[in-house]
């Protein structure tokens, strides 16, 4: 009994000699492999290369058959290969949610430290510029940082 490999080499090289082109070649094979797969669920099949090298050989005749009557004529605008950069639905809405806890931990921030972190993270002010706007030294205003974004971190862990 032969490899199920060596009977997909055969009705490829088969379907090559007819002349279908290379870019088809693979896509056949493989459709003819899942129909002989499933036919061989109810049926007994004696033997599978014979099977799978005519259902391969049938499938180019029939494409070839309505290649040839359809009226329609395609081209290749290369359109298929343009990449999409918009994320995905689940990604936007995963996102969204990221968003929201994170506006929730901003929110059970006191008022100040709040006021701080933002000036630092949004309006990137230096850390000098936030203590004289807050009236406070600048070690006491890297510390609401620190601690803010502490307390942000723990209350995201897990999002």
């Amino acid at each position: 009994m032969k490899s199920a490999l060596d009977m997909l080499r055969k009705a490829r090289s088969a379907l090559l000699r007819r002349g279908v082109s290379v870019d088809d070649v693979d896509d056949l094979v493989h459709d003819a492999f899942v129909k002989v797969e499933h036919y061989e669920k109810g049926q007994i099949v004696r033997h599978r290369e014979a099977l799978l090298v005519r259902t391969a050989l049938n499938l180019s005749t029939d494409a070839a058959r309505r290649k040839q009557r359809s009226p329609f004529v395609t081209l290749s605008t290369g359109l298929e290969y343009i990449i999409d950069p918009c994320p995905q639905q689940e990604e936007i809405l995963s996102v969204r949610d990221r968003l929201r806890r994170a506006n929730e931990g901003l929110n059970r921030l006191n008022l100040q430290t709040r006021r701080i972190l933002l000036a630092r993270r949004l309006d990137n002010k230096s850390v000098a510029e936030i203590a004289k706007q807050e009236g406070m030294s600048v070690a006491a205003v890297e510390k609401q940082i620190a601690r803010a974004t502490l307390s942000l971190m723990k209350w995201m862990d897990g999002w």
